[in-house]
């Protein structure tokens, strides 16, 4: 019965959107687990951190070497591959018995995740038309929203029912529909010409990521040490290194072709996902921490809280999508990062030492606007020029470039939390009060970084949308893709 939806685009959006779903869950899910984990396996609390951390870190360093064998080794068996990887690790995790084996685990389904997530966005671009991935991409932004915030509130009800391990073997019916739609109803596209990998490039990506995004994650628990400073600094020069050695196989099916950031739009818009991932870790971190430790909320409870600026993104994200296909995503783009600039200073001035819940709802909900208006014309004007050979590896770079921002928010607005909250106890300001000052002064580095990539979108190129209109509903994906308009 499925064959009939072979090749069909909703049906591959459809499969996409359940692979991206398992791996965002898993981003968030785990940390509400965290103390039930540490009673039952006898860990300590650094090793749960590292149940969390681990899956990130594999991830991140993992996107780009994926991205490019999509290309190579066509699409779908890559992503049918991480899904397989994933399952299997899920299960691993479920039956882990000590905290060791479930570490390893969790970085097993980082492997599986960083497999088959560039895949996603290639496979999207590939069966639909030009003009209409904008609207495909609101989709899959929508699939981002749901996976955020059924996180929190899923885990919460998993654990305090059926127990931690549930967190985990949730995923193996989503990853056996994922698998066999994949399998059924998703082309094999192959764009990739070249049939040689650069190795040599691959283990210097591989190290220089693992010693960027390890120090960046781990800094602050090592206090920034002479050795978490040496591996940032060894991490930069074999970044160095891997850029020159880039520079030499441009004609060679390179890792990271140069190509890609000819078409400005691209450049800018990478730079962009960077800023909106720090923007979004850079609120989260700290008001999540205030809901629970100021206000007393529980865990579920504080996911709650943020609900609607889910939904609301959830829902605008599609219509967000099509209008950027009609009218482009310059203009688009920077009304929603405004929005989101003035939903997170609105939750940072109603916050008080007692606020009620509904008091954040207005915020939110226009938290959740701004976002909704900016995730998927973000996705879809980024990759909107990228030619089809160049699919996998355009991915790979946007979604690594987007992990980094994450590490790099996570790290800096911890930093600004742990020193500022500090310094106001020892000063001898009540908790509520002092923690107050801390998320006045933390909530300055979202707000920031969403200016600076509103004033990015300036730089944005436009195209004429008359010649893209010209395709036909059914052309082919790469159809009007120099006309489109931004």
């Amino acid at each position: 019965m499925l064959r009939k939806w072979a090749g069909n685009p909703w049906a591959v959006l459809v499969t996409m959107s359940l692979g991206f779903f398992m791996t965002l869950l898993d981003l968030t899910i785990v940390n509400i687990a965290i103390p039930d984990m540490i009673d039952a396996l006898g860990a300590t609390l650094d090793q749960t951190l590292w149940v969390v951390s681990g899956y990130a870190l594999v991830l991140a360093v993992l996107l780009i070497t994926a991205g490019r064998l999509g290309d190579l080794w066509g699409p779908r068996n890559l992503f049918a591959a991480g899904v397989v990887v994933f399952t299997a690790a899920s299960v691993a995790c479920a039956l882990a018995t000590g905290p060791v084996a479930l570490i390893a685990a969790r970085g097993v389904q980082g492997l599986g995740a960083a497999l088959l997530t560039p895949q996603t966005t290639t496979l999207i671009m590939s069966v639909f038309p030009a003009q209409r991935r904008g609207t495909a991409m609101g989709v899959w932004g929508m699939v981002a929203g749901l996976a955020t915030l059924s996180g929190p509130t899923l885990g919460g009800i998993l654990c305090s029912t059926v127990g931690w391990r549930w967190i985990f073997l949730v995923n193996v019916p989503i990853g056996l529909a994922a698998l066999a739609l994949a399998l059924l109803v998703v082309p094999d596209v192959r764009t990739g010409r070249a049939r040689t990998f650069d190795v040599p490039g691959v283990l210097l990506a591989t190290a220089s990521l693992l010693c960027l995004t390890f120090g960046l994650q781990e800094g602050e628990r090592y206090d920034w040490n002479a050795w978490i400073w040496t591996l940032l600094a060894a991490g930069a020069a074999l970044a160095a290194g891997f850029l020159l050695h880039q520079r030499g196989r441009q004609d060679r099916a390179p890792l990271v072709p140069f190509a890609l950031f000819e078409d400005r739009n691209f450049g800018v818009l990478t730079v962009m996902v960077a800023l909106v991932s720090m923007a979004m870790i850079g609120l989260v971190l700290p008001f999540n921490l205030y809901l629970q430790s100021v206000l007393g909320l529980s865990a579920v409870k504080a996911g709650l809280v943020l609900a609607p600026s889910s939904l609301v993104s959830m829902a605008v994200g599609p219509f967000a999508g099509r209008l950027a296909d009609r009218i482009g995503g310059r203009y688009l783009l920077m009304a929603g990062l405004s929005l989101y600039a003035i939903g997170i200073a609105a939750l940072v001035l109603v916050a008080g030492p007692a606020t009620p819940w509904y008091a954040f709802v207005p915020a939110t909900v226009v938290t959740g606007l701004g976002i909704g208006c900016t995730v998927a014309p973000m996705s879809a004007e980024a990759m909107r020029n990228v030619p089809p050979r160049l699919a996998g590896a355009a991915s790979g770079v946007n979604n690594t470039i987007r992990q980094i921002g994450s590490v790099v928010g996570a790290a800096t607005v911890g930093a600004l939390l742990q020193g500022k909250l500090a310094a106001e106890l020892a000063t001898g300001a009540a908790y509520a009060d002092a923690f107050l000052a801390t998320l006045h002064l933390t909530a300055a580095l979202p707000i920031a970084v969403v200016v600076i990539a509103a004033l990015s979108c300036l730089l944005l190129q436009g195209r004429p949308r008359q010649t893209a209109a010209k395709a036909p509903a059914g052309a082919p994906a790469g159809a009007g893709r120099q006309a489109a308009s931004v």
